[in-house]
């Protein structure tokens, strides 16, 4: 299989880290790019973004300084890193040299469907309450006083960007596009994943992993065997 650079955006309050230990699991001609947003891990002191589309115009510098000449590139995002992946992929799109096999969407429903519930705004318990209901899931750093002090100001604008998010373009991609969720997930149900058919006139997929809402945070080997196999069957 030729070489392909699958481009990881983080879930909300994640950094690139995260994605360290899929590079166990990654498949043969596969190469594993992270994308480090401002305010987190190394990149603390920088401003955190709350704008997706700013986000993914940033990111897109980035890459296009990582991949070598003309490359193949699928991208994956959970959750807020589903949509700041679907931006993504609209700017990579128009740039010359590069070829975007497959968008790999998790935990979201369709773009154009904002979320109901919201937590900005909110004072620090309410806020860090209603985060996780959304997620089913609470990073253990947040339970620390002073690790919460410190992280807080970038979950806010975490959730402040997917909270606020609407899509810079209406056009569909061309690009394949697969849409996950963990069969337990009791916040994004089989039909909201499936509204993403609406974000490609390409083939569209929908696919299920053993798990809730934050299946991938427990282990990426099947995860990576699946978008292996999807990579390979649409190969051209």
């Amino acid at each position: 299989m030729e070489p392909t650079y699958l481009i990881c955006l983080p879930f909300a309050g994640a950094g690139a880290s995260f994605f360290k230990e899929w590079q166990q699991h990654v498949p043969e001609g596969l190469s594993i790019l992270p994308v480090q947003l401002p305010g987190r891990e190394e990149r603390f002191i920088d401003a955190p973004h709350t704008d997706a589309a700013r986000a993914a115009e940033e990111a897109s510098s980035w890459v296009m300084e990582q991949i070598d000449g003309s490359a193949r590139v699928a991208l994956f995002g959970h959750s807020l890193g589903a949509v700041l992946a679907y931006e993504l992929a609209h700017q990579l799109s128009g740039m010359e040299g590069v070829r975007l096999a497959h968008l790999f969407v998790s935990g979201s429903p369709g773009p154009w469907n904002g979320r109901e519930s919201r937590a900005t705004g909110l004072d620090d318990e309410g806020f860090l309450a209603q985060v996780r209901r959304f997620a089913g899931y609470s990073h253990p750093a947040l339970e620390n006083p002073e690790m919460r002090e410190l992280l807080l100001p970038m979950l806010r604008a975490d959730v402040e960007m997917h909270e606020s998010y609407r899509p810079a373009s209406d056009k569909p991609l061309s690009a394949s596009i697969t849409s996950l969720r963990g069969r337990e997930d009791e916040l994004v149900d089989a039909a909201q994943i499936a509204q993403w058919e609406q974000a490609t006139t390409g083939t569209f997929t929908t696919a299920e992993l053993d798990g809730g809402h934050m299946y991938l945070a427990d282990g990426s080997a099947d995860l990576l065997q699946l978008i292996g196999a999807k990579l390979s069957a649409t190969e051209s």
